[in-house]
């Protein structure tokens, strides 16, 4: 059971409402959550507020609820674990980008865990299913375990060692070894050095021992050398200086092994498993010829690039003489203490405490080593990652991007921060809270202290000093803890030159990365909202007009190579990757946080088209419980097959798809402040319960196969207006009836059209939304158009990998709608055929090759698929003269039709353009053909 929620807990978290996932926590007695803290005239509703219905997007979340449902945590635990130095109880971790061994070194494992928190406490506020609760319960109860165990000095972790004895168990990633205290060698002219080891990980390098000054005075045992076999070396003078022994073949791994060395009267021997595998009779150092050394390290090498050792240790011994042969052997069958030799006279550890973070010196000396971190510990109590706190640490005197050294350490810990917020948020679990404060505090505590230049510095820097969306984060997480710290702390992230371009309205992002800067500006809403400073605010619309629509894709993307080229390119950013999906995650959450605060709608138009599209699109249709099977890049190439399981897995774009997909309802409805509105800004299958007004609105539609949506309230009587979203698409008309009787009015596209009214159990608004294929020309070269059937981008299936070539007015209808040239497919819905081609809808999460754009070709002038015989001339511009004159559709008639035909044709034959008797043939042809009304 989760720990009770105080009454200020619940009503501290009723200020969360305008949060992005649209969790919300109600206040006793069920009242409803209150209204965004700055006052916006619009609030959204709560994920749990919203169920949706039969539809692709139920569909869709269902899969991605299987694999919430299927993945095992404690793979994502097991990071966060053995950084801790906690038993991590047998888990693998996940790889990829979430492990050790993923790119750049696994330095942004834990951002995935933050993620799957979020995801999960999305299905737990939709569904109410406990199954999701439990398992965010899990994760926080293992996370403030984790935190305890950063904050106290390590402690030993036991296994089954040789001679049915414990031994140390050295977790990967735990950044643990064992030091011994100085003086250890005693200036001896002779050694034996013996250690059991159990290689946990192929890692080269890795050591038994190191000891030494730095990286040239020093001698070590490894695991592995770059050969991956064991090594002995003594040096002097650094690593050209080493003399050296080196094994035959590799440790295996997960298997006791034996390693000792000798090394006196010049000769230095390797024995492995009681065999001398190496021999070098020239060995002139000893350690009496490196003198008094500063460290004396098990499992930790003096080169900060070499792994630490991973894997089991027991009965180090170290004796001031050469073992013979025959002890080594003896050594083999037990413990020193038991056989001829005897434990070590210089030093002699068993290894074989369960606890404590000592361990005790048999050889007399009364010399206890103790189990430390490479790192030391935390700078603060509250500091939570999977890994140390280095990243932070490095980047605070970093001056260029170098992600195999510092990834994006802030960027991670507003995962952590954010899924943490998320799962309190939705079980009401005080731990999460807590573990989400405690990471306010150690960040405030750590930036705080830094001066304004070295964080400008810090953001300004490529992938390293990426943050995400940490702004936003931490100012919900104000709302709750009401710790003016933690206000301070959002606006230490202000990148001042950005904030400042952007309020002025100049835009730089050519050569941006995209995705580091977009959830900036969603933190800047928040900051506005606790700050009221204008240039927040008016930076972030000004940012959204830069990137909508001049480096907008059709799919509703941006980014290429994840970075933005200059404004109004579009065609010539084209590439197998572009539209970074995390992007269109993101330009979501912006958009509909301007849209609370400024309904535009504009806002809701490009989130309709960038949903149904690019998002939908990102998710493949099938199950699979390990995987999410969501897109990274989506390639607008001809011919690109999208790819559902990318990279090395568990990236970023994974992380973002796994909340897409478990939050589809969280912009379908919106209310005023004041509760004298109801914005639907989608048409969705889906049911809100306004507890405000004690109503229900149900819609029932198969949007987008359905081209409307029918309304129905339920409860008790309310009087409110209903604003419905009269889509920028919607040219065809756009109808309201209400209990079967029209609304007086004249909806416009690209607004809002209002019915209001005192509502009654039972009433049916029907709307109706025909739809027309279109074309949307890319700006650098209007011939690369995409396809459009109202909000559905529809894509050509084929192989090709050049653009296809596509005629569209040849059948055109007076309306001007394009559809009458492609066939439809009999049984597939939006699926229609052009030249022996299907183009289908691009949210279907197929692998067929797709052509995104295509190539618009209409070499002659056709009406009614009536050829002219005339070729169709074009301006300098690119404009033809059927573009012309299909540019004042809609027709009333036939008649209007011609007549435009006529005055087209005049001014292209004055222009000369157009021969007369060409252009007469034109416009007979435009009168004997037939249309499609």
């Amino acid at each position: 059971m989760a720990p009770p929620l105080s009454r200020r807990t619940l009503l501290q978290a009723t200020a969360l409402t305008a949060a992005a996932t649209g969790l919300s926590v109600s206040a006793p007695g069920g009242a409803a959550a209150t209204e965004p803290a700055a006052a916006a005239p619009l609030r959204p509703f709560g994920l749990g507020d919203v169920a949706l219905g039969p539809g692709v997007f139920a569909d869709k979340r269902a899969l991605m609820l299987d694999h919430a449902r299927g993945y095992d945590v404690n793979r994502l635990l097991q990071v966060f674990r053995a950084n801790a130095g906690l038993d991590t109880g047998g888990a693998v971790a996940p790889g990829g980008w979430e492990g050790l061994d993923g790119e750049a070194n696994g330095n942004l494992r834990g951002h995935y865990t933050g993620h799957f928190l979020t995801m999960l406490a999305q299905a737990y506020a939709s569904t109410g299913e406990e199954v999701f609760g439990d398992r965010i319960r899990t994760m926080v109860g293992a996370l403030t375990q984790v935190r305890e165990a950063l904050r106290r000095d390590p402690v030993v972790l036991s296994a089954d060692g040789p001679f049915g004895r414990p031994a140390v168990e050295q977790v990967r990633g735990s950044y643990q070894y064992v030091d011994l205290p100085g003086g250890t060698l005693g200036g001896a002219t002779a050694v034996t050095l013996s250690a059991w080891v159990r290689p946990g990980h192929d890692a080269d390098w890795a050591r038994v021992l190191d000891f030494g000054d730095d990286t040239t005075r020093y001698l070590y045992l490894a695991v592995r050398n770059g050969s991956g076999v064991p090594r002995f070396a003594v040096t002097a003078s650094g690593p050209g200086g080493e003399q050296a022994l080196n094994g035959t073949a590799p440790l295996p791994r997960g298997r006791w092994s034996h390693l000792a060395v000798t090394l006196g009267d010049g000769t230095g021997t390797l024995y492995v498993d009681g065999t001398a595998v190496a021999r070098d009779t020239a060995m002139t150092l000893t350690p009496a010829a490196l003198g008094n050394l500063a460290d004396h390290w098990l499992g930790r090498s003096h080169f900060a690039a070499d792994p630490v050792f991973a894997g089991g240790l027991a009965e180090v011994q170290i004796w001031s003489r050469v073992l013979s042969a025959a002890e080594i052997g003896e050594l083999q069958k037990a413990r020193a203490a038991d056989t001829s030799a005897g434990p070590g006279d210089l030093a002699s550890y068993r290894l074989d405490e369960t606890s404590g973070s000592r361990f005790a010196d048999s050889s007399g000396h009364g010399a206890a080593a103790t189990l430390r971190r490479t790192w030391g510990g935390p700078s603060h109590p509250g500091f939570l990652a999977a890994y140390p706190e280095t990243q932070f640490i490095q980047l605070e005197s970093m001056t260029g991007s170098d992600y195999t050294r510092v990834w994006a350490p802030y960027y991670t810990a507003h995962k952590i921060l954010r899924g943490l917020l998320d799962a309190h948020l939705a079980t009401g679990d005080a731990r999460a809270l807590d573990l989400a404060s405690g990471l306010g505090d150690w960040m405030y505590a750590r930036l705080s202290r830094l001066p304004a230049a070295t964080l400008q510095r810090m953001w300004g820097i490529f992938s390293s000093g990426e943050y995400g969306g940490i702004v936003e984060a931490i100012c919900d997480l104000h709302d709750l803890s009401g710790t003016p710290e933690h206000l301070a702390l959002a606006r230490l992230f202000d990148l001042d030159r950005l904030i400042d371009a952007c309020a002025a309205d100049t835009d730089v992002l050519d050569g941006l990365h995209a995705n580091q800067h977009i959830p900036i500006f969603t933190g800047l809403v928040r900051l506005y909202d606790a700050t009221g400073e204008q240039r927040y605010l008016t930076a972030a619309k000004n940012f959204w007009r830069m990137v909508v629509p001049h480096r907008m894709y059709g799919i509703g993307g941006t980014s290429t190579g994840e970075f933005w080229k200059a404004r109004d390119v579009i065609a010539g950013t084209i590439s197998g990757a572009t539209a970074e999906t995390c992007c269109a995650y993101n330009m979501l959450k912006l958009s509909r946080a301007l849209f609370l605060r400024d309904p535009d709608p504009a806002y809701m138009d490009y989130y309709e088209r960038a949903l149904y599209n690019q998002v939908l699109g990102s998710k493949q249709d099938r199950p699979d419980a390990e995987k999410p099977l969501v897109t990274y890049f989506i390639g607008l190439t001809p011919g690109h097959v999208r790819d559902y399981t990318p990279k090395q897995g568990t990236t970023c774009c994974e992380g973002t798809g796994m909340e897409s997909a478990t939050k589809y309802q969280d912009s379908v409805y919106f209310a005023a402040a004041d509760g004298s509105t109801l914005y639907v800004n989608l048409y969705s299958p889906s049911t809100l319960t306004w507890a405000e007004h004690g109503v229900t609105v149900t819609q029932r539609t198969a949007f987008p196969v359905e081209q409307g949506s029918t309304l129905t309230v339920g409860g008790g009587r309310a009087s409110f207006a209903l604003r419905l979203r009269v889509p920028a698409w919607a040219t065809a008309g756009f109808r309201v009836t209400v209990n079967g009787r029209a609304v007086e009015g004249t909806p416009v596209p690209g607004t809002y059209f209002t019915v209001s009214r005192t509502w009654r159990a039972g009433d049916t608004v029907r709307v109706s939304t025909p739809f027309r294929l279109r074309t949307e020309s890319t700006p650098d070269d209007p011939s690369l158009q995409a396809l459009f059937h109202g909000p559905v981008n529809l894509v050509g299936r084929s192989s090709a990998t050049t653009y296809l070539e596509v005629s569209l007015y040849g059948n055109a209808a007076l309306s001007g709608d394009l559809l009458p040239s492609l066939t439809p497919v009999s049984g597939s819905p939006l699926h229609y055929t052009l030249n022996g081609t299907e183009f289908a809808p691009f949210l279907e999460g197929t692998e067929d090759p797709t052509h995104a754009y295509v190539r618009r070709s209409e070499p002659r002038v056709v009406f009614g698929g009536l050829d002219s015989g005339v070729a169709n001339p074009a301006r300098p511009d690119g404009t033809t003269l059927l573009d012309a004159v299909w540019a004042g559709a809609p027709f009333r008639s036939k008649g209007a039709l011609v007549t435009r035909v006529g005055k087209v044709v005049d001014a292209w034959v004055a222009e000369g353009r157009l021969g007369r008797a060409e252009g007469d043939a034109v416009v007979r042809t435009a009168r004997r053909a037939s249309y499609v009304e």
